[in-house]
C-alpha cells in the first residue's frame, strides 16, 4: 500500500491506495471521487516504505510526476498497464485506473536502531 498526495482547492491530500509499479509509472485503480476528479493531469506525489525487522532495515520511496486517466486511452503502454494485477483493498468496484508517470523518483534505506 501506498500514499497519493495531490492538491485540492490549495490544500493537500494523502490518500491510501494499493498498487503496482511497472513501466516508470504507479499505476492503480479507484472509483469516483477526489483521485479521479482532481489527479488527472496534475502534479502529484506518491510514497510507500515499509520496515523489514528480520533483517533490521526500513525504506521510503517517493514518486514525483503527472497523474493520467488511463482507464480508455488506446496506446500501448496503458493496455499494458491496465493488465498489471493490481488488487484493491477497499470495498467496492475499483474500475477506474490512473497511472503515475514518473519524473522524480527518490528514496532512503537506513539501518534501524538495535531493540
Amino acid at each position: 500500500m501506498g500514499r497519493i498526495a495531490l492538491v485540492v482547492d490549495g490544500r493537500p491530500h494523502i490518500l491510501p491506495v494499493n498498487y503496482v509499479f511497472d513501466e516508470g509509472a504507479v499505476v492503480f485503480r479507484t472509483s469516483a471521487g477526489l483521485k479521479l476528479e482532481r489527479g488527472p493531469l496534475t502534479e502529484v506525489a506518491f510514497e510507500t516504505d515499509d520496515v523489514d525487522r528480520r533483517r533490521g532495515v526500513a525504506w521510503s520511496v517517493m514518486v514525483q510526476g503527472t497523474a493520467h486517466h488511463i482507464t480508455d486511452t488506446l496506446d500501448p503502454l496503458s493496455r499494458r498497464l491496465r493488465d498489471l494485477p493490481v488488487e484493491t483493498a477497499a470495498p467496492g468496484a475499483r474500475l477506474e485506473w490512473l497511472a503515475v508517470y514518473a519524473d522524480h523518483i527518490s528514496g532512503r534505506r537506513f539501518k534501524l536502531p538495535p531493540t
